[in-house]
């Protein structure tokens, strides 16, 4: 009888781990875009010659600082890349970053509407995952309480 229910539970458990996995209920799933996910070599080939590429990183600081980042790129969230169009400049290939290509895709297809030449889209983190090296890591500086920094700052002035 034991080894019918080890059975009956194995089988059970087999059946539950191949049921798709599903978002969670009211998770935004990425919209397709028409930017092309550049693959880790196809990323690193571009990066041998840096004076043609322009990176656009659309990732906001605290990403850079957690996952890293890389020794040039322009830093600009995608919430404000509309706005700082006339900032990018068109003589140069972008290759548009975020974490898993996916805001990336987002920016490149803005950029590609408002006429700029855009190579693909990468992930900091998914390049990383697949053996590419990022550059930096921005350290973040600790926390202070805010008793912590008013003492501080009374200190500083006496």
């Amino acid at each position: 009888m034991l080894k019918k229910l080890v059975v009956i539970a194995m089988l059970s458990t087999a059946a539950y781990s191949q049921e798709p996995v599903r978002p969670a209920p009211g998770a935004k799933t990425p919209a397709p875009t028409r930017a092309r996910k550049l693959t880790t070599s196809e990323f690193d080939s571009y990066l041998v010659h840096p004076e043609k590429v322009l990176l656009v990183d659309v990732r906001r600081p605290d990403e850079v600082s957690t996952i890293g980042g890389f020794p040039v790129y322009l830093s600009i969230q995608l919430k404000d890349l509309k706005n700082h169009l006339n900032e990018i400049p068109k003589d140069r290939e972008i290759i548009t970053v975020s974490n898993h290509a996916a805001r990336a895709g987002v920016a490149a297809d803005l950029l590609d509407d408002a006429g700029f030449k855009v190579l693909g889209a990468v992930g900091a983190d998914t390049y990383q995952l697949d053996g590419g090296k990022l550059a930096i890591k921005i350290p973040v500086p600790p926390a202070h309480p805010a008793g912590d920094t008013a003492r501080a700052a009374g200190a500083a002035t006496k």
